[in-house]
C-alpha cells in the first residue's frame, strides 16, 4: 500500500480554472464590478465563494458513509489546545427533527432535509474524563471554556459545511435552535454542559428552489489595515443597501435595505425570538460563566 501523502499535490497547469470564471464568482459575492481576475485559483476557493445557503431540499437520501465523511472534515478543523471541546448530533428520525422543527422557529426545512445536525458546545466530556481520573478541572466553569467551545463547534461545523458543498450538498444553519436552549437540550438528551450552538440541514438542494450568490459587504467595510477604523464607511455601505435590494429582488424577496434589516434583527428584546434570557438558559444548562 503507498504512503498517504502528507498534502495534496500543487494543481498542475492544465487543471488550472478559468480565471473569468473565477472573476465572474468573486463580482457575484460581493457586486463589485472593478473586481480583477484573482492571482491564485483553484477548485477549493471557487467551492467556498460559490457557497450559499440552501432550504429546498431532495429527499434523496445520501450515500452511506456521507455523515462520517462530514465528521472527518469537522475534525480536521482547527481546536483551541486541542481540546476538541464539541460534538454534534445527527439527527434522521422524522419526529425527531419536527420537534427540533418545532422549537426552532417552525422552518419546514428542517423536516424536509434528511440529515440535521446539531452542533454542540461540550465540556461535559472533560468533566467526565477529570471525574474518571480523580481529578479538577475547574477552569470548565469560567466563561472562557464555555467561548472555547462555541469557536470550536463553529470551526468543526463550517469546515463540515465547505466539505458537504465541495460533494455536492447543500446545508443551511439554524441558529434559532437557541430560541429554547434547555427544551432542545431535552429533545436530544443532552448532559449538563452541553449547549447547541446551532443546528445545520444537509442534503441534496432542490433545484426548483436554487438560491442565488447572497452579495457580502464591500471589503472596505470589514477589512481593517494595522488597525481598527472606527469611521462608519457611510459610501460603501449605501452602495451595499442598493445591491442587497436588487439581489431581494432577483429572488422574489421583499425589498429592504440591509441597514434596516440589520437594525432591525436587535432592535428590541422581542426581536430576539426568546433569545433574551440566554444567560439563564447557559445557566440552567450547568455553565456557571464565572
Amino acid at each position: 500500500m503507498s504512503a498517504v501523502p502528507e498534502r495534496a499535490p500543487e494543481c498542475a497547469p492544465e487543471c488550472a480554472i478559468d480565471h473569468d470564471a473565477a472573476a465572474a464568482l468573486l463580482h457575484r459575492r460581493n457586486r463589485n464590478e472593478a473586481v480583477a481576475a484573482p492571482p491564485q485559483w483553484n477548485g477549493t476557493l471557487a467551492s467556498i465563494l460559490g457557497h450559499r445557503s440552501v432550504r429546498g431540499f431532495l429527499p434523496d437520501a445520501m450515500p452511506e458513509g456521507t455523515l462520517e465523511l462530514l465528521i472527518a472534515a469537522a475534525q480536521s478543523a482547527s481546536t483551541s489546545s486541542n481540546l476538541q471541546v464539541w460534538s454534534v448530533v445527527a439527527v434522521r428520525d422524522p419526529a425527531r427533527k419536527a420537534r427540533i422543527a418545532d422549537l426552532a422557529g417552525d422552518q419546514q426545512f428542517i423536516r424536509d432535509a434528511p440529515l440535521m445536525l446539531v452542533w454542540l458546545a461540550d465540556l461535559n466530556r472533560i468533566d467526565q474524563i477529570a471525574a474518571d481520573r480523580q481529578t479538577q478541572v475547574e477552569a470548565t466553569h469560567y466563561t472562557e471554556a464555555f467561548i472555547l467551545g462555541v469557536v470550536d463547534a463553529t470551526l468543526a461545523a463550517q469546515t463540515a459545511f465547505v466539505a458537504a458543498e465541495s460533494i455536492g450538498l447543500g446545508a443551511v444553519y439554524v441558529g434559532a435552535v437557541r430560541n429554547h436552549p434547555e427544551k432542545i437540550a431535552a429533545a436530544l438528551n443532552l448532559p449538563p454542559h452541553v449547549f447547541a450552538v446551532f443546528g445545520m440541514a444537509v442534503g441534496y438542494p432542490d433545484p426548483a428552489r436554487e438560491t442565488g450568490i447572497k452579495p457580502r459587504l464591500p471589503q472596505e467595510v470589514v477589512l481593517h489595515h494595522e488597525q481598527y477604523d472606527s469611521a462608519l464607511k457611510r459610501d460603501a455601505i449605501e452602495r451595499y443597501n442598493h445591491v442587497a435590494r436588487a439581489f431581494m429582488s432577483e429572488q422574489g424577496m421583499q425589498e429592504q435595505d440591509w441597514t434596516l434589516q440589520a437594525t432591525n434583527r436587535l432592535k428590541d428584546i422581542p426581536a430576539l425570538h426568546g433569545r433574551d434570557r440566554m444567560k439563564e438558559a447557559l445557566l440552567n444548562l450547568g455553565f456557571e460563566l464565572r
